[in-house]
């Protein structure tokens, strides 16, 4: 990863922010509505943390067969997906609630997801959000040598097949998560000084990725184990639950930024990009199925990618309603707003780009 931060074109001669920004701030202030999250977000919440957790401690406390088991385990997936979209993102955004313990705590759900507060606010926060598509700055275009996600990216002969190997790669999200990742994380991050809000100092933070470690593998392995479900059924369950997760969690994020249609700007010379922040979101972001109602409560908003990038600390269930007024504005000042109209449409346009990615760059 690149050490030297880019800078931000100053003047944004359109005036795009500035218009859009009162525009949103007027229709919450004319509705007399909050940005943060209303009852729909905490029935949400309730709803997925059901679907998370009632089948875990159905695996607990009911003798079933083992492929009822395995089915549930890839419940347990969809709503462990559901929580990290709907739930823990907007509480580490500080947008699911007007009160800051409690996004701190809605954050925190990310410990029972497998992941650490901290290596995910530096992550998506710090890096993913400032440095959007930016090859060497936003790790999630970093999936090492096994997948090219950009031009920028050396290309090897196996890239020729990455559109087909990438989706079952996908599912290991979040295993890795809870295997290496974030201790590989925090190690870069801390020697490279990063942090989001107040700093921590590195001995709490090696000390709260420890136990919260411990405590995730005695709740999801141990436990099972002690309670009398065989050790290779539960380490099968543990793997198919985080397969679901992560690839699900792995195909949502993949739409919004690795399509054709997104840029990978790189700074100039003098470390200075283009566009303005605000800007440069719009030219590597993009939306897929806005009009889709079970994609937008299932995805938390994560489908309204444009609108979650420039108005990251508005919760998700007020996308909807704001992304008109975004891409009117954009509309008016003759820059993109980039949307599939269906799910399938920006499935189909990212393993097409994947392909294109995977061709030798100078037959490409």
């Amino acid at each position: 990863m690149n050490n030297t931060a880019p800078t931000f074109a100053r003047q944004d001669n359109l005036k795009f922010f500035r218009t859009l920004n009162s525009r949103v701030n007027n229709y919450f202030k004319e509705n007399n509505i909050q940005k943060t999250g209303n009852w729909k977000l905490h029935l949400k919440a309730v709803i997925l943390f059901a679907v998370f957790l009632t089948p875990y401690f159905l695996i607990l406390t009911l003798d079933m067969p083992f492929w009822v088991m395995l089915l549930l385990s890839i419940v347990i997936g969809i709503g462990m997906a559901g929580v990290g979209m709907n739930v823990m993102h907007d509480g580490n955004h500080g947008s699911f609630s007007t009160k800051n313990w409690i996004n701190k705590f809605m954050g925190g759900t990310i410990y029972v997801l497998a992941g650490n507060v901290y290596n995910w606010q530096v992550q998506h926060n710090v890096l993913h959000h400032t440095y959007t598509n930016i090859p060497g700055h936003d790790e999630d275009l970093d999936a090492g040598r096994i997948i090219r996600f950009t031009k920028d990216a050396k290309w090897h002969s196996f890239h020729r097949f990455q559109h087909y190997y990438s989706v079952f790669l996908y599912g290991l999200l979040t295993f890795n998560w809870a295997i290496t990742t974030d201790f590989k994380q925090m190690r870069s991050y801390l020697k490279r000084k990063l942090s989001y809000g107040e700093p921590k100092s590195p001995k709490i933070l090696w000390t709260t990725l420890i136990i919260t470690k411990v405590i995730y593998v005695s709740i999801w392995i141990v436990l099972p184990m002690v309670i009398g479900i065989t050790w290779w059924k539960v380490l099968i369950g543990f793997f198919i639950m985080h397969y679901t997760a992560g690839l699900i969690l792995s195909v949502v994020f993949q739409l919004a930024h690795v399509v054709e249609e997104t840029t990978n700007p790189s700074p100039n010379e003098l470390g200075e990009m283009d566009n303005t922040w605000a800007i440069h979101q719009l030219f590597t972001t993009t939306n897929f199925a806005p009009k889709n109602a079970i994609v937008n409560w299932y995805t938390g908003g994560l489908n309204h990618q444009i609108e979650h990038h420039i108005f990251p600390n508005i919760s998700h269930i007020h996308y909807g309603k704001i992304a008109k007024i975004v891409k009117e504005t954009a509309k008016e000042c003759n820059l993109p707003y980039y949307e599939y109209r269906t799910m399938t449409d920006a499935v189909i346009a990212h393993f097409k780009h994947l392909r294109d990615l995977g061709m030798k760059p100078e037959l490409a």
